[in-house]
């Protein structure tokens, strides 16, 4: 990549937080959109309810990431969370989007976050970008999240849905509330540990957004996850021995559905999404394996 103007949603999240960096410390000029008044020269602002963005500040934007969106496992899912998690999703897509299509000469892609929940639960199927939604809160969310996006590819933009299987990360989503637990030696597998987990290691997912804005020809679905999803009980091993620590506790089922409530049978079910049209495109990983992933983190 040359010397390029990227926007960014969600910038001070997990994800968003590294790929700023990351493009940053290669010289790229990062926009941060912000919900607030801007306070800084690299920030602009955006109302995702209010489906406002000012678009005077991407002027000379090459590329648009958008990662913005609620946390899926941050709360309990009342009727008004899930509400709050579509929101998010549809909303601001839609508002970035119709915005980018506004503009007159508008970037040249357009990568939205998405997720493998899209697919639901796939049990041990080899899952790949062609395999429809599945049935479920999570599939419809992601089908409506990713149609959201229609303004941008109807101008002509090219667009990427990055689905994004389990972040293997030190701090911050899904496996970083794993890592105390196992340092603690309070780790385990979660039910019976027949179920896939498709993961990718931070590293890896910041090179692969990266390369969703790099590559031409690459739009629609991409799948970003590592090459070869383990089963819960696979990675609950890889954690206790890369951290040196027993892993003896098991979470039962009926307890993770009373303590989770509906998103248990999400945390429950099996995912084995294969990244066919990121390994087809060339992208090379660095942490190919759950253990290397881990070491990583």
């Amino acid at each position: 990549m040359g010397r390029m103007r990227i926007a960014i949603t969600g910038s001070t999240g997990l994800i968003g937080t590294a790929l700023v960096q990351s493009l940053r410390a290669d010289g790229h000029e990062v926009v941060r959109l912000v919900r607030r008044e801007p306070t800084t020269a690299d920030e602009v602002r955006w109302d995702p309810k209010g489906q406002e963005v000012d678009t005077a500040g991407l002027t000379g934007c090459e590329a648009v990431v958008h990662l913005a969106g609620a946390g899926v496992a941050d709360h309990r899912w009342t009727a008004a969370y899930k509400q709050e998690i579509r929101d998010s999703r549809v909303l601001g897509t839609r508002a970035i989007a119709s915005a980018l299509a506004s503009m007159d000469t508008p970037p040249r892609v357009f990568v939205c976050g998405s997720a493998i929940g899209y697919y639901g639960d796939t049990g041990n199927r080899r899952t790949d970008e062609s395999a429809p939604a599945g049935t479920g809160f999570l599939p419809e969310v992601c089908v409506a999240w990713e149609d959201a996006a229609k303004p941008a590819q109807d101008a002509g933009i090219r667009t990427a849905f990055a689905r994004t299987g389990l972040v293997v990360a030190r701090a911050g989503g899904a496996w970083g509330r794993l890592f105390p637990i196992f340092r603690a030696g309070l780790g385990g597998r979660i039910g019976d540990g027949s179920q896939y987990w498709s993961f990718i290691s931070l590293h890896d997912h910041i090179a692969a957004l990266r390369h969703l804005i790099d590559t031409e020809g690459l739009a629609g679905p991409v799948n970003l996850t590592a090459p070869e999803p383990v089963t819960n009980r696979e990675a609950t091993a890889v954690m206790g021995r890369v951290l040196n620590r027993p892993t003896l506790f098991t979470v039962p089922a009926p307890a993770l559905r009373l303590a989770l409530g509906e998103f248990a049978g999400d945390v429950l079910g099996s995912q084995r999404v294969i990244p066919r049209r990121l390994l087809d495109s060339g992208f090379t990983f660095a942490h190919p394996r759950i253990i290397e992933a881990v070491r990583a983190a």
